[in-house]
């Protein structure tokens, strides 16, 4: 099994191109005359637009939760916190309005006062279906968004769904009311300037190499932020983003090389540190609408196939934490018993294969993204080739931009993506997007369960977690029988970054969170 983790690699690497070199970015400094100060940040991917509304990859929400802010935001810790708000939303007997009192005082980036119609323009218009925004299915479940005075919202949901408030981090954001007939949605994917109400102002984009911001000298937190200009940078080869680091071309990178993360931070003047995520997926992504996925007795053959122990330790090097099921073992929802439904067993593998419609193996492509997306998953998609392999299953791998890897799973055209991909801290996000009907991601999957639909509806309206618990063990218990995906575990958000940098905090929800970062 050694061999499957080193000499593999290197075929694989030399089976197609990483992508182009990207081109030097500036060197960012501190100007002596003005003593202002410029935090870098360095991250693996480039952004297709940065409107919070459209984001589809990860990482690069760095620069839209900095432009951007919500009611409420999930800090660095996995929490709820009130943001714009006052306070976490009071909620009817009925559980399906949240009413939020806005905090005063607060301003656009272009000078114009937050009140609650800007609140109210912002979920109109995401809701939109003419808008076509690409999140926009995680908050169908919003019936209503009222007014109640300039500083007071009430946001009605169809049915008991508090989970919403957890999604509004990562897809949602408050712009001035009338702003988008104003400017046009490209404006706000390609320019956003003055839009947010956050700690950074849009300055300029240099596609392919980075995204600048100013400072807000008018945010309302006051004192923050400590930097002058964010600059965050795009720099997709693990070995480029490490020697920005070390040369003081960037002051933090994220989806820092998995082989070298230990080593890396204990390197004289670097820091380092990871930490357990409660969303984080390392997953491959099965299409059940194509063979040999239509079958599921050969999704079990290909999960009872895999060894997650030493995928996690010698593929990932302990930045993945093995689980069947998607729900880590960590998290407050995670059934132990569902999770060992399905576990290592090669045999058991062989079993499955035989009772499938495939009982002589198969092949198939299993796209795999060339440039490191949240954590690198080249050398565990070359164990994984080589354990299929043994029970006659061969994926052909192949490199792919993540971003177009992502299209051709998100369009229904692959048939397997190995991917990590992120939710907030809750457990409904991923399962929803991906396996009910008419989401983001449900092409990805072509797989529909009415009862994983109850259970899901069962969920949104259970506030007690002891009684939710059992709800989600009996959800995770239909997962492990169905294996609609082929879980591997739940990967770490790690950071490298250097000494001189201040008040870093690795986020539990992946994303840099810029906010707070004292630049060196």
């Amino acid at each position: 099994m050694q061999s499957a983790f080193g000499l593999g690699r290197r075929r694989l690497l030399q089976a197609a191109a990483l992508g182009p070199t990207l081109a030097m970015a500036p060197q960012w400094e501190v100007d002596a005359q003005t003593g202002a100060k410029t935090l870098t940040v360095a991250i693996s991917n480039s952004p297709a637009n940065i409107d919070p509304i459209n984001m589809i990859l990860h990482d690069p929400l760095v620069i839209t939760e900095s432009i951007y802010e919500n009611l409420v935001e999930v800090d660095v810790n996995g929490d709820l916190q009130p943001q714009l708000a006052k306070a976490l939303p009071e909620l009817s007997a009925d559980r399906l309005t949240h009413t939020f009192e806005l905090r005063e005082g607060i301003t656009f980036q272009n000078g114009q006062p937050l009140t609650a119609k800007d609140v109210k323009y912002s979920f109109d218009t995401t809701l939109d279906p003419k808008r076509n925004a690409a999140r926009r299915s995680v908050f169908t479940n919003i019936d209503k968004v009222t007014v109640d005075g300039p500083m007071r919202v009430h946001v009605t949901t169809k049915i008991p769904y508090r989970q919403w408030l957890w999604f509004m981090t990562k897809y949602m954001g408050i712009w001035p009311d009338g702003s988008r007939e104003k400017y046009g949605d490209e404006y706000f994917k390609r320019r956003p300037v003055g839009m947010g109400t956050g700690p950074g102002i849009f300055e300029s984009w240099r596609p392919n190499q980075y995204v600048s911001l100013t400072r807000n000298s008018n945010y309302w937190q006051k004192g923050i932020p400590h930097w002058d200009r964010l600059v965050v940078q795009f720099v997709p080869e693990d070995a480029t983003r490490v020697a920005y680091l070390l040369t003081n071309k960037t002051g933090i990178i994220g989806a820092p090389p998995p082989r070298d993360f230990a080593r890396l931070k204990k390197q004289s003047g670097l820091t380092g540190a990871a930490r357990s995520t409660l969303g984080g997926w390392s997953v491959m992504l099965l299409n059940s609408l194509k063979p040999p996925f239509d079958d599921v007795n050969f999704r079990k053959a290909m999960a009872y196939a895999i060894n997650r122990e030493e995928l996690a330790k010698r593929a990932f090097f302990g930045l993945v934490t093995p689980a069947t099921v998607p729900a880590p073992p960590g998290s407050w929802w995670y059934d132990k018993k569902a999770d060992s439904i399905i576990t290592y067993n090669p045999d058991k593998a062989r079993e499955y294969l035989k009772k499938s419609k495939y009982p002589d193996g198969a092949t198939f492509d299993m796209l795999v993204p060339a440039v490191p997306y949240l954590l690198d998953v080249k050398n565990a998609a070359v164990a994984i080739q080589a354990e299929l392999q043994k029970i006659n299953i061969r994926p052909n791998l192949r490199l792919e931009d993540p971003l177009i890897a992502l299209k051709h799973s998100t369009g229904g055209e692959a048939q397997c993506l190995l991917i990590n991909i992120m939710q907030p801290g809750e457990p409904t996000y991923l399962i929803m997007v991906n396996l009910t009907p008419d989401r983001v991601m449900s092409k990805s999957s072509g797989w529909t369960s009415p009862e994983l639909d109850k259970l899901l509806d069962e969920a949104y309206g259970e506030p007690d977690q002891a009684k939710a618990k059992v709800i989600y063990a009996r959800m995770m218990t239909l997962l492990a029988e169905q294996s609609p995906y082929v879980w591997l575990g739940f990967f770490d958000s790690a950071n490298l970054w250097r000494n001189n940098i201040k008040d870093f905090k690795v986020n539990q929800g992946l994303t840099m969170r810029a906010r707070d970062v004292i630049p060196g």
